[in-house]
């Protein structure tokens, strides 16, 4: 339960529609439960048959109608209130996880999958909200209900009702017992829900990729142990749950068979009238659904409290750039690294060591070297994905820990090597990157630039086409040179290509890099690439090699000191 103590402010936040629910739900039950009285007096008028009888029955007919009408009224408030809370909460947490998770930064979350994030927002939530919602209206309700009854059940008799509610107690033990395995099998039943949404959507993704080698057969197999897994913690929460509906029968059961027993004797002692003993039978009903929703509702109630606490890792995960104090960034003046180092957590080896080098205004950098030398650790230390030390890394002589990163992310421009495209037109995936509003008219530049152009005007729907689930519908050129277009129109200060145009033809690549090489528009370009022809002219060479700057210097530069870049250059012009 204690997990579910971080909804409070938003019960703070809808408290009038949480009152005014309590109040009706109140309201409704006082009405439903007068019945009974109603009931005594129309029973002791049959036993006692009087000339009036018939006027006594319109009467109390007439009476019990109005008072249903009356229930049935402040029963819809009841719902309208309760229930539109719960909606309105369900929409404020989703908006709260959707924004923590644009808030993380991607070391933060990298432990999750995406279907469990997807089941946290989704699944999670929604059992939170019948918590927020019919649990919190069944639990006043019963509150109100046992009270209610009680009073009147007193005023008949003190031993009658004591007898009546004799079961309770035992009835809360069990209760206890088995909330406690509901709350775990319901934890896990989640998790294992989580890992199925995770593996049916890798494999979606992967699709082309899994018929590619054949192994239809294997990824069921991993699917069907997955759902197994799930079915049994599923059967096993849904066996406990149920356990809870036949003992409510068995206790009002008992608890009938109490009241006529015991009624019977105190009839016979004249201690009672006969119409107290329907009015008995009446509130024992009456207490059947509310006793009979105390499984159902702690289910939920356990079942909530596992989800938010799933919910509660995440929203409990430190924010990013929380000190407002920090500075703002608008322009670009230079970027520089000072003896930096970096250790991914789960690996002992440095993936980067002491790098030092400037990066000034107006200048085109390029980045090389093989596989694994730490090229792609620093494009995230630059973009602001990974966090260094204090002191290591500097942009615009301020300490990039000082700096927001929103701010200094606007002024960024990046084409990652591993490239996503919505399932949207071309024109709204290259209008994704740009900061404000941007006209046709841009967009068309920009997809010129990129060499796209004349690509997306031989399509039926030119700008309009589709592009599929990630770009399914594109080639992977095709995919590379919309994601640089989609970074040219962002209008910002600094360029990085991440070894992201190694699909293009030999072609394409050169007239792009041309185009590039000639904007006035970016104040300055970092291309790392593999291929060097893509980096040969560039103003500044950077070679990456176990994590270190080994050499350094123009195109020129770095053939004459016959190093490892010279080797790499003869070894790709022999080819």
């Amino acid at each position: 339960m204690r997990h579910l103590m971080q909804l409070n402010p938003y019960f703070k936040r809808y408290a009038h529609l949480l009152c005014f629910g309590i109040l009706c739900v109140a309201t409704s039950t006082v009405l439903a439960t007068y019945q009974g009285v109603i009931i005594r007096n129309l029973t002791n008028a049959v036993c006692n048959s009087t000339p009036k009888t018939h006027s006594i029955f319109i009467y109390g007919f007439l009476q019990i109608l109005g008072l249903a009408l009356l229930s049935g009224v402040f029963m819809f408030l009841m719902r309208q209130t309760i229930i539109v809370m719960s909606r309105h909460i369900e929409y404020d947490q989703k908006n709260q996880l959707y924004l923590k998770f644009q808030e993380l930064k991607p070391q933060q979350i990298q432990t999750y999958t995406t279907g469990d994030l997807m089941n946290r927002i989704a699944e999670d939530v929604s059992r939170v909200r019948m918590y927020t919602g019919p649990a919190i209206m069944y639990i006043v309700n019963t509150i109100v209900t046992v009270i209610t009854v009680l009073i009147f059940m007193l005023s008949i008799s003190s031993s009658l009702t004591l007898l009546v509610f004799l079961p309770l107690p035992l009835l809360s033990i069990f209760i206890y017992k088995i909330s406690i395995q509901i709350q775990k099998l319901s934890h896990k039943s989640q998790s294992d829900l989580g890992l199925i949404t995770s593996k049916a959507q890798e494999s979606f993704n992967a699709i082309r990729l899994i018929k590619a080698y054949a192994m239809e057969r294997e990824t069921q197999i991993e699917m069907q142990q997955q759902s197994e897994a799930y079915r049994k913690s599923a059967v096993a929460l849904a066996f406990r749950e149920s356990l809870f509906g036949p003992l409510m029968t068995l206790m009002i059961g008992l608890s009938v068979w109490l009241t006529i027993w015991q009624g019977g004797i105190l009839l016979s002692k004249h201690q009672i009238e006969p119409g107290n003993i329907t009015e008995f039978i009446l509130y024992v009903f009456r207490l059947t659904w509310p006793f009979a929703s105390i499984g159902w509702v702690s289910a939920l109630i356990q079942r909530a409290s596992a989800s938010q606490e799933r919910i509660n890792t995440l929203l409990h995960l430190p924010t990013p750039d929380a000190n407002d104090a920090k500075r703002s960034i608008m322009e670009f003046e230079s970027i520089e690294f000072k003896n930096l180092s970096y250790n991914y957590p789960e690996t002992p080896h440095a993936a980067l060591h002491n790098i030092t080098m400037s990066i000034s205004k107006n200048s085109i950098i390029g980045i090389t070297g093989p596989m694994g030398s730490g090229k792609s650790t620093w494009v995230n230390i630059i973009t602001g994905q990974l966090a260094c030390s204090d002191n290591s890394l500097f942009l615009n002589n301020m300490c990039v820990n000082t700096v927001k990163q929103r701010n200094w992310r606007d002024i960024i421009s990046i084409v990652p090597q591993d490239i996503f495209l919505f399932s949207d037109t071309i024109f709204e995936n290259i209008a994704f990157g740009a900061i404000q509003n941007v006209s046709q008219s841009e967009i068309i530049e920009a997809a010129k630039i990129a060499q796209l152009h004349d690509t997306v005007m031989q399509f039926k729907d030119g700008y309009q086409t589709l592009v599929g689930e990630r770009g399914v519908m594109l080639s992977g050129g095709q995919k590379q040179r919309l994601a640089i277009a989609r970074a040219l129109v962002r209008k910002s200060k600094v360029l990085i290509l991440d070894d992201c145009i190694n699909a293009l033809d030999h072609v394409t690549e050169q007239a792009l890099m041309q185009r590039l090489k000639h904007m006035n528009r970016f104040e300055c370009i970092i291309i790392i690439s593999h291929r060097l022809t893509q980096i040969q002219h560039t103003q500044c060479i950077y070679y990456f090699e176990q994590g270190s700057i080994t050499e350094c210097g123009t195109h020129q530069d770095l053939l004459d000191k016959q190093g490892s870049y010279a080797q790499l250059y003869a070894l790709q012009n022999e080819l």
